[in-house]
Parts: C-alpha cells; sequence; structure tokens
C-alpha cells in the first residue's frame, strides 16, 4: 500500500523589510490574518508558526531577512493562502510586509519537536510537569500516536497586551512511526493554534528541548 500525503502543508511567506514587533503579538497577528483571509473562520485546523524575533527581554523585537511568516494549512486550501503573497498585515501597530508564499511539505520524521504546548488550566494553575504530560498523554492516546515525551522547562507566553499569559512547556515526541507522525504535525496538540501552540516541526536532536522560546 502506497504511503499517504500529509493532509496539510505549510507555506511561508518571506517578510520584507525588516523593522520591529511586539513580542506580544500573537492575537494581533491571528486577527490580521482572519482580516485578510475570511475563509480562516471555517478551518480551525490552521495554525501559524511563531514568528522569529530576536533574543533580549525589551517589548519590541526584531525581524531579520529571514523571517519567514508561516501556515499549516490543508492541502485544499494552498491557493486561498497563497493569496497573502504581497500583501501588507498591519500587527499592533506595525506592518508586516510578506513576499511570495512557498509550499513546505510536511515531513513525517520520527522526533518532532514544539516550542510551546500550552498547558490546560489545570496543569497551568499548578505549574506540575507531570499534569502537563498526563494531559500530552491524553491527547496523543486520542490521536492514536505512540512515542516518547520529553518536556522542556515552563514558559510563559503572552499573546496580546489585554490578554492572560498562558503558560506551557516545549515539547518533544520521539519514536514515532510515520503515519503517528504525520497526524501529529495535521493535529498538534494543546490550544491556540492560530498563536503558534502546540505546532510540531521535525528535529534531529534532544537538545532543543532546554532552548528559550
Amino acid at each position: 500500500m502506497s504511503e499517504r500525503a500529509a493532509t496539510m502543508l505549510d507555506i511561508a511567506f518571506p517578510v520584507q523589510g525588516g523593522g520591529t514587533l511586539p513580542r506580544a503579538h500573537r492575537s494581533a497577528l491571528a486577527a490580521a490574518l482572519e482580516t485578510a483571509l475570511p475563509w480562516l473562520a471555517e478551518e480551525p485546523s490552521v495554525a501559524v508558526h511563531r514568528l522569529n524575533l530576536s533574543a533580549g527581554g525589551g517589548a519590541l523585537g526584531l525581524l531579520s531577512g529571514r523571517t519567514r511568516l508561516t501556515l499549516r494549512v490543508p492541502r485544499h486550501r494552498e491557493a486561498d493562502a497563497r493569496a497573502l503573497s504581497g500583501c501588507t498585515l498591519a500587527v499592533a501597530g506595525q506592518a508586516l510586509r510578506l513576499g511570495t508564499g512557498h509550499v513546505r511539505e510536511l515531513l513525517p520524521f520520527g522526533t518532532q519537536y514544539a516550542h510551546f504546548v500550552a498547558a490546560a488550566p489545570g496543569a497551568a494553575a499548578e505549574g506540575d510537569e507531570q499534569l502537563f504530560l498526563d494531559q500530552v498523554q491524553a491527547e496523543l492516546a486520542a490521536l492514536g500516536i505512540a512515542g516518547r515525551a520529553i518536556c522542556g522547562r515552563r514558559q510563559g507566553m503572552q499573546a496580546g497586551d489585554h490578554l492572560a499569559a498562558l503558560s506551557g512547556y516545549g515539547l518533544m515526541l520521539d519514536g514515532l512511526q510515520r503515519e503517528a507522525a504525520l497526524r501529529l504535525l495535521e493535529a498538534g496538540l494543546g490550544a491556540h493554534r492560530r498563536w503558534g501552540c502546540g505546532v510540531f516541526v521535525p528535529h534531529k536532536s534532544a537538545a532543543a528541548v532546554g532552548a528559550a522560546h
């Protein structure tokens, strides 16, 4: 039997012109995308990868020439998502100018990593890593995914100025079979996919688990 193709794919848009963006931009970015692409309301599975900003503790982060805005969308929405090419998004008072989008197929490697998986309210309130891992295992079981979960450090994330901070962890899963890896990439884990939470990418080493978010 032939191997199936992923139901989702990534489309990466270069962010042109550099500039700055508030670190707490995720809600504003999601809102800007929903304005530019009204059909997103019909596609709850769409995820937004985190934007790479300069390191540091200030309220603003720098966008580099290598920054990409990457959306994970259902395959049948590829042409619709490409409409972002050449658009300018107004995000938290800043202009995000996008270049031409490029498709990236999802790679079902045996090791996958998410920079931030949001903890469920109970686990977040307790700050308990084991409660978080129990949450993860329940979601994996529901998806029919077997693999070893390696939890990173606890993190906080501010999605926007008027939104409460989220609590979560970096998370690596390894020992995944191809089909399980595809399901993980397609579904993600936890909540707030539009804010870049629970979005997995292939990884070759467990060293990233302790990396800063």
